[in-house]
């Protein structure tokens, strides 16, 4: 099958206005989230069930043309994003949005993988349950993506990550099978766990097209506060202080340094820090609980009042509504847009252990500075769950295209070398894509590494799916 037959079986197969070959209508769908990568593509295909998915598989390999699987694109890696040969097609999924039932007794939604985020989240809600993968992007990132890249965010500290939210999955093959693996068991010691193995796998091994997702009772209070702390061993200890004291009520623990803050001050002015005195780090904590508000809040209090008497805090706001409860949150999802409206800045995706998250921000900030004088280092992160997202922008005045050009390699490996001295992780919940291919092998191993690219000939031996992904080649 040529390319020009390939094109007129899947406008058979799914519709002609389902299968985009003009530039203008496919320019959305070629670019990343960042606009770091801009590819092109042969066409873009919307197909709008599993089984359609299966055969556009099957046609590629005969075709010999190569796919790259795509969701809402907001990856942060160029992982959805095609080359520039314009042979590959792009495959979204965004019209396969069925939530196909909900099992209150079981606590399970089954979802399409093009299901937005925020739409899962507000269909469990009408039936008082709650779905707590929760991210930035989550009126326009799909299910499938967030699985295949194992999406973290702000809950992961209670609930996990994605791949600990999700029980089953429908996946079609490299060859263009359906693999029917929806069940919604929390126990099932069968063999090979294949729903964690496409988990995380970012399309490179087979296409996600359904899932299984867990659910969790509605809780009846949440309480959300900022603290100031005054440094990162103050965080920690903070951590500790409320994980003893609140255990399984602690859903969400973000730590904002004051560069970071201040950087979102500046390009919007509406979310000035409300602590006093400009503390070094502030930290947005929040608990969830199901007994009463009484309960949540009494017990904020509380442990705000050991913090203060310790001298880990040293000043602190509890949100006094939902309103302003979530306008903490925006001032914490804006630091990434503020980044953005700034000009370029060099990110650092990375996860450490806990314990040494001080000692590798106290090092790493100190190598850079000394490198690169008035270097901006724009640090928060999940500091629960130990994912740091460490972003390095050019000295004020200077351009940060040219800036990250020069040096964008040696801060890099600045970054990474800190990182695997302390025993830490290259990518916590972006996934690799291409952004981060050249680092993979040597952070993992060879050993590690070549296991990949076994898993990878075995179940993709065409290499059909998202090449040049994760793995070179």
């Amino acid at each position: 099958m040529n390319p020009t037959a390939f094109i007129a079986h899947c406008q058979t197969l799914l519709g002609t206005q389902y299968v985009l070959l003009e530039e203008s209508d496919q320019s959305p769908y070629l670019r990343d989230w960042r606009n770091r990568y801009q590819g092109k593509a042969l066409a873009i295909l919307l197909p709008q069930n599993t089984e359609q998915v299966a055969e556009i598989v099957k046609a590629c390999n005969q075709a010999k043309i190569s796919l790259v699987p795509q969701g809402g694109n907001t990856s942060m890696c160029g992982a959805a994003t095609p080359n520039d040969s314009g042979q590959q097609v792009v495959l979204n999924l965004k019209r396969m949005q069925t939530i196909r039932g909900i099992d209150a007794s079981n606590q399970t939604i089954v979802v399409e993988a093009g299901c937005i985020l925020q739409t899962v989240q507000e269909a469990a809600k009408v039936q008082g349950f709650l779905f707590p993968l929760s991210l930035g992007a989550q009126g326009s990132c799909q299910i499938g993506g967030n699985l295949a890249t194992n999406a973290g965010g702000t809950n992961v500290l209670r609930y996990g990550n994605a791949r600990e939210l999700c029980l089953g999955l429908e996946v079609v093959t490299a060859q263009g099978e359906i693999m029917q693996g929806l069940r919604s068991l929390r126990k099932d010691n069968t063999g090979f766990d294949l729903r964690d193995l496409y988990i995380g796998s970012e399309g490179c091994l087979g296409i996600i097209t359904a899932a299984v997702l867990k659910l969790f009772p509605l809780p009846t209070a949440q309480w959300t506060a900022l603290v100031a702390v005054p440094d990162i061993p103050s965080t920690i200890d903070l951590l500790n202080l409320f994980q003893k004291r609140t255990a399984a009520l602690l859903t969400g623990f973000e730590m904002m340094s004051r560069d970071s803050l201040d950087l979102t001050a500046k390009h919007f002015a509406q979310m000035k820090n409300p602590l006093s005195n400009d503390p070094s780090y502030t930290i947005l904590v929040e608990l969830s609980d199901h007994e009463s508000e009484e309960h949540a809040r009494n017990l904020m209090e509380s442990v705000l009042e050991s913090a203060f008497e310790t001298g880990l805090a040293s000043d602190a706001v509890i949100a006094s509504n939902l309103s302003q409860a979530q306008s903490f949150w925006t001032m914490r999802e804006h630091i990434t847009m503020a980044q953005a409206q700034e000009g370029a800045n060099l990110k650092h995706d990375i996860s450490l252990p806990i314990s040494s998250l001080h000692a590798f921000i106290e090092e790493t900030d100190g190598i850079l500075r000394q490198r690169f004088s008035g270097v901006r280092l724009i640090n928060f992160g999940h500091l629960g769950d130990g994912n740091l997202h460490y972003n390095v922008a050019p000295p004020t005045g200077e351009n940060p295209k040219e800036f990250n050009r020069s040096y964008e390699q040696v801060i890099h490996d600045v970054v990474y070398t800190q990182v695997e001295k302390h025993h830490g992780s290259i990518s916590a919940e972006h996934g690799i894509g291409q952004l981060k291919l050249p680092d993979l092998e040597a952070h993992r191993g060879p050993v590690a590494h070549q296991l990949m690219r076994s898993i990878k000939q075995a179940l993709d031996p065409n290499n059909i799916l998202n090449p040049g992904k994760v793995l070179a080649g």
